[in-house]
């Protein structure tokens, strides 16, 4: 009879790792065991000690007491440097790259072993195309590090630390600036990894996350380990409350933004929207696709108060809006709303105005900015210059008239505007009209840290590739009715496609 084949020893394995700074007791007596081949999570509210238990195994920080097992052998990490020779490589929540390196430069960057850089370049290049065959990673190793998408950055991350020898990932939140189909991608490659024999574990805040992708996940708390379980035998719910300490309720998030059957017609009295009804919730991006002239523009503006409801109902929050019950855009401000129109200069801008004076238009009555009927011009422009420089909006000049800007730094100081009051619903039209490949980056990713903050976007584009790339839901206009819904997962272009071309009319349930 043949004896059974000896279990591997764990990929990882921690035995009471402490760690002090100063008073605060980061990690106290940790045992974490990750099994190899496997896609193991770390989940724990902000300051459980997760970042700082991966820290140590990654070498940025030195344990003061414990043991560091890698494949069951007993192994001193001090510096980065060890772990990479130990097989294991990170990636952190901002990435460590030159933006003016390119791909290639930013791959062997530390690792050129020697003056000569043809033989490692040639490595480097053919372990690219190996590892576009094996993980689905696609970069191109000639482009510069600043001009590619935040997802395919991440991506050059990882091929950094598979190219060191990396048997053990490591990543750090690694969604937090992603859309959800950066994401999705992003999962699939873990999944690759796994199944060629890698081990990746997630750091992450996102119950969603670990329930989709992991195979085992450990609990911290407050610098503790609070227990591992396989990810099959558990549920958010359970792990809710292991990360809390008590009993959590988990239900969705209540509407932010709630239609019901309105209709807004024309001053020609013909309905542009009709009959439209649905929600939006907090944390997440609800996207209206559509061909140019099929009620979206209408229904936007009659979200923000511009245009009257000729029947149906509004609810924003706790308030109402129906056609006895209007509201226009102030009052609509007040109720924490953004609104970034789809006309920035005609809507959005008053264009003979200093880009200071734009910065705080509709807000300008914020005790901030003055007090009765005088501003406070110093207090307006010093808020416009942190705008700016968050911004990255060009020229960094407050005092210059905003017809002076281009398009895309126009839409900037609008978008500046409108997320910076850290509105709870922000209705977006057309962010990125007219916009240069770089701002619509930086747009994209100021809407995906807003849905990750817990608050609600509408999200109105022609653009398909926007809408699929940051949208949850996908709502489709046709002649002024909602004529589909598709999570944004299940849609393809073919088939918001045929929607908008009113060829599938399916009620939205």
């Amino acid at each position: 009879m043949t004896s059974p084949e000896p279990t591997p020893a764990p990929a990882i394995e921690l035995r009471g790792i402490d760690k002090h700074f100063g008073a605060v007791y980061a990690n106290k007596s940790i045992d974490l065991t990750v099994a190899k081949g496997t896609i193991h999570g770390i989940i724990g509210e902000n300051g459980a000690g997760k970042s700082t238990l991966m820290s140590i195994l990654y070498g940025y920080y030195e344990a003061d007491d414990g043991d560091i097992l890698i494949d069951g052998k007993k192994t001193r990490i001090a510096t980065p440097q060890d772990a990479i020779a130990a097989g294991i490589g990170m990636v952190h929540q901002h990435f460590m790259l030159v933006d003016n390196f390119s791909v290639l430069e930013n791959i062997i960057l530390g690792a050129e072993g020697g003056g000569l850089l043809g033989p490692v370049k040639g490595r480097a290049t053919q372990s690219l195309s190996q590892l576009k065959a094996d993980y689905d990673l696609d970069v191109d190793p000639d482009a510069l590090v600043e001009n590619l998408a935040i997802g395919i950055q991440q991506r050059v991350e990882i091929i950094k630390a598979l190219f060191r020898g990396a048997e053990v990932l490591i990543l750090d939140e690694p969604t937090g600036v992603l859309t959800p189909a950066e994401a999705d991608h992003l999962f699939r490659i873990f999944r690759q990894l796994r199944d060629q024999g890698k081990t990746v574990i997630l750091i992450t805040h996102k119950l969603r996350e670990i329930m989709a992708v992991t195979d085992s996940v450990s609990v911290m708390r407050q610098g503790e380990m609070v227990g591992s379980v396989k990810t099959s035998e558990t549920s958010e719910v359970q792990l809710a409350e292991m990360m809390v300490g008590r009993r959590v309720l988990l239900r969705a998030a209540e509407p932010a933004l709630r239609v019901e059957n309105i209709t807004v017609r024309d001053r020609f009295n013909v309905p542009r929207v009709d009959g439209v009804s649905f929600e939006v919730r907090a944390g997440e991006i609800v996207g209206i696709a559509g061909v140019a002239g099929n009620g979206q523009s209408e229904l936007l503006q009659a979200l923000a108060g511009i245009s009257a409801l000729a029947a149906g109902r509004i609810r924003i929050g706790e308030h109402d809006i129906t056609p006895t019950a209007p509201a226009n855009p102030a009052k609509i401000r007040d109720w924490v709303v953004g609104h970034v129109p789809e006309d920035r200069q005609h809507m959005g801008l008053v264009m003979p105005f200093e880009e200071y004076e734009n910065s705080v238009l509709g807000y300008h009555r914020d005790k901030r900015y003055g007090s009765g009927l005088l501003l406070d011009l110093a207090s307006m422009r010093e808020d416009a210059v942190e705008k700016i420089e968050k911004y990255d909006i060009r020229p960094p000049n407050c005092r210059l008239r905003t017809a002076n800007f281009s398009g895309g730094n126009q839409q900037k100081i609008v978008i500046a505007r409108e997320v910076e009051t850290n509105p709870a619903l922000l209705l977006v039209g057309q962010p990125t009209r007219g916009v240069d490949i770089g701002a619509i980056e930086f747009i994209h990713k100021r809407l995906i840290e807003m849905r990750d903050a817990g608050k609600a976007v509408l999200l109105v584009s022609v653009e398909l590739d926007e809408i699929m790339s940051l949208a949850d839901r996908i709502l489709v206009m046709f002649a002024g009715r909602i004529v589909g819904e598709l999570d944004a997962k299940e849609a393809t272009e073919k088939s918001l496609g045929l929607m908008m071309a009113g060829i599938e009319r399916e009620a939205t349930p």
